[in-house]
């Protein structure tokens, strides 16, 4: 199982922020020290995105292997410009990512390949990571502690990185530890656990 090295990245720009955040709430982002680099303007504003962006992170790990860095939030304004998101104006929830937006989205403004996959049975993830370099796919949040058994499937984005016919590799923006950030690898039948059956296929132009 091979795969290009992708630089890994957090959804929160502290990657240990995600026990205090899981233990305390949104609060618990307030104390980020880096939350400057996101690309917002206030310590709000980035907690209020950071628990939304985790398909920002994703792509930003894509575009970081040809050495572009943008801060996630600076992406997230860009593809809501795109419908990627939707923001309330009322309460201020946000509501995505939403799928076919965020394909237009990188295509146009960054010349990437992408296309919304459905009805992805786990034997077909090591064929479609064949054709494309990469697969955001949608998984339940609590894959950061796959010995466990998720209450549903979907609502939280990981970047596929490889698979074989045994197993799968994966960049997750919300593990908790190394361990399960970064090139995170279990058998198909685990993941699929978690897996929603639903992702974004992309590559770069060839």
């Amino acid at each position: 199982m091979k795969s290009r090295e992708v630089p890994y990245f957090s959804q929160w720009e502290s990657p240990s922020m995600t026990l205090p955040l899981l233990a305390e709430g949104l609060s618990a982002l307030y104390r980020d020290p880096l939350w400057r680099n996101s690309g917002t303007d206030t310590v709000e504003d980035y907690a209020r995105w950071a628990v939304n962006v985790c398909g920002m992170a994703c792509l930003k790990m894509i575009l970081a292997v040809r050495g572009e860095i943008h801060p996630t939030l600076e992406l997230a304004r860009a593809c809501t410009a795109y419908g990627g998101y939707i923001v309330n104006e009322d309460d201020g929830s946000i509501k995505g990512l939403i799928y076919e937006p965020f394909v237009r989205f990188v295509g146009e403004r960054f010349g990437l390949l992408a296309e919304t996959m459905t009805n992805v049975d786990m034997a077909m993830v090591p064929g479609l990571l064949a054709k494309w370099h990469y697969f955001i796919a949608s998984v339940h949040p609590g894959i950061r502690w796959p010995e466990r058994e998720p209450s549903s499937k979907g609502g939280h984005l990981v970047l596929v990185t490889a698979a074989s016919p045994n197993e799968i590799r994966f960049h997750n923006p919300s593990g908790h530890d190394r361990e399960n950030q970064v090139n995170v690898t279990l058998p198909l039948a685990a993941f699929d656990r978690f897996f929603a059956r639903r992702g974004i296929a992309v590559s770069f132009q060839s």
